[in-house]
């Protein structure tokens, strides 16, 4: 089907980054609401969100950002350098002044979710609704076995950053992120490709997320969210599933849904449905 949004894509300097960012608008859609699109670790913006805002009808723009290291965004000396979670924070928060989008919608995969619910924390009254998927730090209930999982992702960075062994350190990542992940050897190859365009970058992002979950208070962060919409992978580990059951049983916000035959990789393999229920999830956030 022909997208139904246009597409214009502009770069924002910053003194230490060259972000790349897109901007979709539907002219048909008359809603004035916003949507902020964060992609995770290891993949652009662009491959991440296109096909779900494709099926998107609350929002007239949607912008998708590359963060560090990733898509087409880079430092002036195009060297992928280490970076702090703040400031992927402090680059969304720069981009979205500088666009004058004072309010909106605000949606993170992966290592997106971290610097969504980041941002929340810090600029709540910027933010409306929320949608994560496979958010970052909210892998397990128990706080402990979510720093275990680190060590792994630490140690396919490292091989990330060896020349031979970067290959390695991909299917390394999805053992560890989509242990029951159930695809074909084509998928499996066009995955590893997508996740090895930029192996520094995204080394350097794995060891970001590290570095966030040694300071981060999660009970203070998942406190400071609005109305979120979580949505996880059914092949995913069953304590994934386990700590989202116990948020949307504790918290009237906190909204889980399971995507059936889908891992970690869910904006990838269910883009439409995923879309179908970011729209009825705004209905019911726009009725209350």
């Amino acid at each position: 089907m022909k997208h139904p949004f246009t597409l214009e894509r502009n770069e924002f300097h910053l003194p230490d980054q060259h972000i790349v960012y897109r901007i979709y608008r539907n002219p048909a859609i008359k809603s004035k609401r916003r949507l902020v699109l964060l992609h995770g670790a290891g993949v652009a913006g662009v491959d991440t969100w296109e096909h779900i805002v494709a099926f998107l009808t609350h929002w007239s723009e949607v912008l998708v950002p590359d963060q560090r290291g990733m898509g087409e965004t880079h430092y002036p000396d195009k060297v992928d350098h280490p970076y702090r979670a703040q400031e992927l924070v402090a680059d969304i928060n720069a981009l979205v002044d500088y666009l004058g989008w004072w309010a909106f919608d605000l949606g993170g995969y992966s290592m997106g979710g971290l610097v969504a619910l980041l941002f929340k924390q810090q600029h709540a009254d910027r933010i409306g609704k929320q949608f994560l998927l496979e958010s970052a730090v909210l892998d397990r209930p128990c706080w402990e076995t979510t720093i275990d999982l680190r060590k792994d992702l630490s140690q396919a960075a490292v091989f990330l950053r060896g020349g031979e062994d970067r290959q390695q350190g991909i299917v390394n990542f999805l053992d560890a992120i989509s242990p029951n992940r159930k695809v074909s050897p084509q998928v499996e190859r066009l995955t590893v490709d997508r996740l090895g365009q930029r192996p520094i970058g995204f080394a350097n992002a794995l060891d970001c997320v590290t570095s966030a979950i040694k300071e981060l208070d999660r009970d203070a962060l998942v406190a400071a969210q609005g109305d979120v919409t979580s949505f996880i992978g059914g092949n995913s580990i069953e304590l994934m599933h386990q700590y989202q059951r116990e948020l949307a049983e504790r918290l009237p916000n906190w909204h889980y849904f399971l995507m059936t035959g889908t891992d970690h990789s869910l904006p990838f393999q269910k883009p439409r449905q995923i879309a179908r229920i970011m729209n009825t999830e705004m209905d019911r956030y726009l009725d209350n």
